[in-house]
């Protein structure tokens, strides 16, 4: 904001106004909102340690609130980052809110996980009515064998 506060010219004491924009508001607020952003980014995502097995397929696109169902590698099974008993698996589904048996449901297994317990989860979930069910793997490069990957 410019003010000229010479006498000379013989003005009267009053100051001259300027017809400029104060960006500094704007500024702050951008920078407030960029700070929410940077905080809540790392907070929408799933952070259980899994080692996951790479896949050559084609990434599809993720929706926006996606419910993730993890098997570690000690067998525990969590939802989103919460971990709850098999038995109550199907029954904590049931109780979230905008969950609904047409939602996709994202099924993350650790790599040491044996086969058998990746299907009795599975079939845990066909039996609660949830049978839309996409797998989930790191993405490798095509053309690269597996134990290149790793």
């Amino acid at each position: 904001m410019a003010v000229s506060l010479n006498d000379s010219d013989g003005l009267d004491d009053d100051f001259d106004e300027t017809h400029e924009i104060n960006v500094t508001p704007f500024i702050d607020v951008i920078l407030v909102l960029l700070i929410i952003f940077m905080v809540a980014a790392p907070l929408s995502t799933v952070d259980l340690p899994v080692s996951l097995p790479t896949s050559t397929a084609t990434p599809q696109k993720r929706p926006d609130k996606p419910t993730y169902v993890s098997i570690k590698s000690d067998l525990a099974v969590a939802i989103g980052e919460n971990q709850v008993k098999r038995v109550d698996l199907v029954q904590t589904l049931n109780s979230m809110p905008d969950m609904s048996k047409d939602n996709f449901i994202f099924l993350r297994a650790d790599r040491a996980v044996p086969y058998g317990e990746l299907m009795d989860v599975l079939e845990m979930l066909r039996a609660g009515g949830y049978a839309k069910i996409k797998l989930v793997a790191l993405e490798a490069v095509p053309g690269a064998t597996p134990a290149a990957a790793q």
